[in-house]
């Protein structure tokens, strides 16, 4: 009996022991910031005005403002219907959809697809590719730094603390020439901020938590508007040899600034200079002109000039599979035997993180390329839908002339804020703006809005320097 007693004890002991040592585990975790597009997007659905607009999320919407599923889409729904296994994705559709992938990011004639040196993987759609590189980066060459664009992909989410604030404001999500001497400006309301408190996002996320260091090199000229191409190059020769540079090979996000075919060659050429690797997030192949070859039109001059190249691609936005995380990684090789090694390496590092991809979307993508109908179908779709964004683009623009609006707006602290609060326009605190979002029904309250909260300060601005005058 007294030895129960005392093992009763003991296990009572225990508990109260083990119970206090596990209190206070997670006590200094804080709430991470929150996801800026899901933020923009919580704030739009609880928003009743019939009025409201959402330009915050990226996919493509019809002159509805509908998610759209593309016909080549459900017609390959049709196709797989009852054919899929409860199971891992098998090795066969996985090489199919990646082979597909490789031909439309080089070119389905290139001597990459040819001789077998592209060592690709599928991956969890653009963001999931990034990450793998990311990571394989860091294992196989620790010591080295990744250079982003400035700015890149939804750099910055602040908080409330400002310094300085002195917003940019453009008129068009991706740059333009109206003729060969005329550039349309961008309607992205970017900002170049002085903070105490910010959170970085995506690219720089995504290596930071591979725990690559990451620097910038300059990209967008804030004065004209347009590409800072001589600092880019100096960036470019001032970098250690050997550096890694990721690049947006089309529809740069945020500022839609896209160097020339000329500019591009010139990059090439310092890049074999220099010996840097070029990284290429590829998340617009066809949105941007409505031509996948041309949107692809960066990569083939550097595979033209003999470099090995890594890139990320995704089907989020030209088949509207945002839900499904289709995604290719690709990272082109000396020969067919460096290839199955590195393709080995990245596999291995995809097991750890997730296992393997979800399969309904790689089965749809897999299908669409390799079948030639659903193939030109979806071609003709990509360019009806890079069409409808360039028109509303447009139009956007000759709405915002017609009010009279200037095209330098400047020392605009609260743009976004009003045009959430006042005309429920909802986008992110960078000002960033999906196109996809204007449709023929919102186009005259968008401009109507925009020019409202830019006029209002501009007005307020001549007054205070009459004052100090």
């Amino acid at each position: 009996m007294y030895w129960r007693y005392l093992t009763r004890a003991a296990r009572r002991c225990s508990v109260h022991t083990t119970s206090s040592r596990t209190v206070g585990w997670w006590d200094h975790v804080a709430p991470a910031a929150k996801d800026p597009i899901n933020g923009v997007t919580e704030a739009f659905l609880a928003d009743p005005s019939p009025f409201k607009i959402n330009l915050g999320v990226g996919a493509y919407r019809d002159d509805k403002g509908r998610p759209v599923v593309l016909q080549c889409v459900r017609e390959a729904e049709a196709k797989i219907a009852g054919s899929e296994f409860l199971e891992s994705i098998s090795a066969s559709v996985s090489t199919k959809m990646v082979e597909e992938s490789v031909k439309l990011v080089y070119g389905k004639d290139s001597d990459v697809v040819k001789e077998g040196r592209s060592a690709g993987v599928q991956a969890l759609s653009g963001t999931g590719a990034c990450r793998l590189f990311a990571e394989f980066q860091r294992r196989f060459h620790p010591e080295s730094h990744i250079y982003f664009p400035d700015p890149t992909w939804s750099k910055y989410v602040c908080s409330s603390s400002f310094g300085f604030l002195q917003v940019l404001v453009q008129f068009f999500q991706v740059v333009k020439c109206l003729s060969d001497n005329e550039i349309d400006v961008q309607i992205s309301i970017f900002s170049v901020i002085e903070v105490q408190s910010c959170v970085l996002y995506s690219h720089h996320n995504i290596w930071r938590d591979a725990q690559i260091p990451e620097r910038t090199y300059h990209y967008y000229d804030p004065d004209s508007k347009s590409l800072d191409f001589a600092a880019l190059m100096d960036d470019i020769k001032n970098a250690p040899d050997s550096s890694f540079f990721l690049f947006h090979p089309s529809a740069h996000n945020p500022t839609g600034v896209d160097p020339t075919e000329e500019q591009w060659r010139e990059i090439s050429y310092q890049f074999k200079v220099k010996g840097h690797f070029p990284f290429f997030d590829m998340a617009y192949q066809g949105f941007a002109s409505g031509d996948l070859d041309k949107d692809a039109q960066a990569i083939r001059i550097f595979l033209e000039d003999e470099h090995l190249i890594g890139c990320a691609q995704s089907y989020a936005k030209s088949m509207g599979l945002y839900g499904h995380r289709v995604g290719c990684l690709s990272i082109l090789c000396v020969d067919s035997k460096q290839a199955a090694a590195i393709r080995s390496q990245i596999q291995q590092i995809a097991r750890a993180m997730y296992g393997s991809p979800p399969v309904h979307g790689i089965l749809l993508v897999e299908t669409i390329l390799s079948d030639p109908n659903l193939k030109s179908l979806w071609i003709d779709e990509v360019k009806i839908m890079a069409d409808r964004i360039q028109r509303k683009r447009t139009t956007l623009r000759q709405n915002l002339e017609k009010l009279g609006s200037s095209l330098n707006w400047e020392h605009i602290t609260n743009q976004v804020d009003r045009l959430a609060k006042e005309f429920h326009i909802y986008m992110t605190q960078d000002g960033r703006i999906s196109m996809a979002g204007v449709t023929t029904g919102n186009v005259n309250y968008l401009a109507n809005a925009i020019h409202e909260v830019t006029r209002s300060e501009q007005e307020t601005a001549k007054i205070l320097c009459s004052i100090s005058v």
